[in-house]
Parts: structure tokens; C-alpha cells; sequence
């Protein structure tokens, strides 16, 4: 567990519109989910990850995935990866102009089996025609994996398990895979060594964090992967989401807490901070509740936005 230098720059991949709105269960109007990923382009992210091409009778909240990508305003270096589970929600994706997609698969058999209905073997197996389908269509493909540091029904996840599904996903043709700490029970030191074990089999320039901030650590786990050398991390406006498989989850950990904590180190992200909050106070506003980052509630208390 050598020392590293922080990298100078992060790439943030902002899953706000995605993976913190999916779990809603009030409706989130079309014009609000549009609205919500042009700000945060407009914020500076990387990437933006804007909906998910699934099944309406599963995740009914992304029903309007193909409206959301056809009105979004697409801007010039920014990426708005969507998710697919199978081919259908390829063709969908590739019928929306995805410019990039995500494929989710976990390091737990038990997690795999009771949301997949599938074993780890066969979620690859069937992820497979969609990575052939997305190089022949020259769409670039990201890995999830669920589950790295723990799962809601085994507890302790095997490192070397990660790594092999890690490896499996590179080999498929996933150009990054994030590391996806989903009932977000990790630590700063099982992250470490986590990242360590899977940079064996996979460059860690092609692995990114994304941590959920349950019992409060997901910061501790983003410097933990910092000084492993990782340098693209999720993160989610305000704070968005939850995870329906841990009792009093609170989602991704927030982006203004990422961005304050890159700030205070000197890395750049490209991400405006008073910009982030506006997409925050907006989307916040449309759901009707407070902010579960620390930082924005602290700025806005500080300094609070004009109207």
C-alpha cells in the first residue's frame, strides 16, 4: 500500500439524473429531468448521466428516457452515458443517440440472483451481445459493478472477486469501470485495499469510485481512491438518491461534498460551484426537500444564491 501523488485533475461523473432520481416515487416531470441535465452540463461535469433505457414496468420513474435524450441540449465534451440492461434497452439507447452506455453487474451471487434473477456468470454472458453490439456501432461501453464493499444479503464481499468481474467487464470492452460501494458500508481502508487488489488485474487509470454515503464515509472512501491513483469518481447533485437494499441509505455522496474536497486539495475539476448549486436548489425545489449534502447546506446558510 504505497503512497501515491494525487492526481492533479478528477473527472466527475455526475449520476443525479439517473441514479437519484430513479428511487423517487413521485413522478418527476419531463421538463424538470431536461432542465436538471442542462445545468449541470452547463455546471462544467465530464459526464452527466442522464437516464436509464430499463423496463418502465421496473423503474417507471425513467419511462421517458427516449423524450429526456431527444430534448437534452447536448453539449461540445460532455458525455451523457445511459444505462442499458439488455439488448432491447441497447436498441432503445441506440435509437436516442446514446453516445455512451452503461452495463451494471455485481461482485455478490446473492445480489446478482435476487435483482437479475441471474447468476454473476450469466449477467456477463448476457452483457456480452450488448458490448459487440456498442463497438459495431462505435458507442463506448462503462462498467458497474455493485456491491464491492459489501452486500445487503452476504456482508463481506471478496476483493478478488471484485477483481475478476472487474477484469471479465475490461475484457468485454468497458473502457472504465466504477467501482460501485451500492449499501455504502465501505471504509477508507477497505477501499484502499480494495483498488489495490482489482489495479492487479485492471490499470487503475480505468477504474473510477462510486460511493454511497450510508454510514457517512463515502468522502473518507473518494481520498482513500484518490491516493490509490484513481481519478474519476460518480458523485450526485445535492446528494440524490438512496439505495432500497440498506436501511437509512442516503445515496451517492453528494457533489458539492466532492467538489469541496478536491478544491481544498488543489485538484481540478472543472466544476462550478455556484453553478452546482443553482442545479441543486433547482432540482430540490421540484422534489420538495433539503439538501443531503453538507457543504450545500453549509454554503447556503454562508451565502446563500440570489434569486
Amino acid at each position: 500500500m504505497a503512497a501515491s501523488a494525487l492526481p492533479a485533475r478528477v473527472r466527475l461523473v455526475e449520476v443525479g439524473p439517473r441514479d437519484g432520481l430513479q428511487n423517487e416515487k413521485a413522478m418527476v416531470a419531463t421538463d424538470v429531468k431536461v432542465r436538471l441535465i442542462d445545468m449541470l452540463s452547463d455546471a462544467g461535469f465530464a459526464a452527466v448521466e442522464a437516464t436509464s433505457f430499463v423496463s418502465p414496468k421496473w423503474v417507471p420513474q425513467l419511462a421517458d428516457a427516449a423524450e429526456v435524450m431527444a430534448r437534452i441540449r447536448r453539449k461540445p465534451g460532455v458525455a451523457y452515458p445511459v444505462l442499458v440492461p439488455n439488448m432491447k434497452g441497447f436498441d432503445g439507447a441506440l435509437a436516442a443517440r446514446a453516445d455512451e452506455i452503461a452495463v451494471f453487474v455485481a461482485a455478490s451471487e446473492s445480489f446478482s440472483r435476487r435483482n437479475i434473477n441471474c447468476s454473476i456468470d450469466e449477467s456477463l454472458e448476457r452483457a456480452a451481445p450488448v458490448f459487440a453490439a456498442a463497438k459495431a456501432h462505435g458507442i463506448r461501453v462503462r462498467g458497474y459493478i455493485s456491491c464491492v464493499l459489501g452486500c445487503p444479503y452476504e456482508g463481506e464481499v471478496s476483493a478478488l472477486a471484485v477483481r475478476d468481474v472487474a477484469a471479465r467487464l475490461t475484457a468485454l470492452g468497458a473502457y472504465e469501470v466504477s467501482l460501485g460501494d451500492t449499501i455504502g458500508t465501505g471504509t477508507a481502508g477497505k477501499t484502499r485495499a480494495l483498488i489495490d487488489a482489482v489495479a492487479e488485474a485492471v490499470p487503475v487509470q480505468r477504474l473510477a469510485g462510486h460511493f454511497h454515503d450510508t454510514y457517512g464515509q463515502a468522502l473518507a472512501n473518494v481520498y482513500a481512491s484518490l491516493g490509490a491513483g484513481v481519478a474519476t469518481f460518480d458523485c450526485s447533485v445535492a446528494g440524490l438518491g438512496g439505495c432500497p437494499y440498506a436501511k437509512g441509505a442516503t445515496g451517492n455522496v453528494a457533489s458539492e461534498d466532492v467538489v469541496y474536497l478536491l478544491q481544498g486539495l488543489g485538484i481540478d475539476c472543472g466544476v462550478d460551484m455556484t453553478a452546482l448549486r443553482r442545479a441543486g436548489h433547482f432540482i430540490l425545489g421540484a422534489l420538495g426537500r433539503e439538501p443531503a449534502s453538507r457543504v450545500a447546506r453549509a454554503l447556503d446558510a454562508k451565502a446563500p444564491l440570489d434569486a
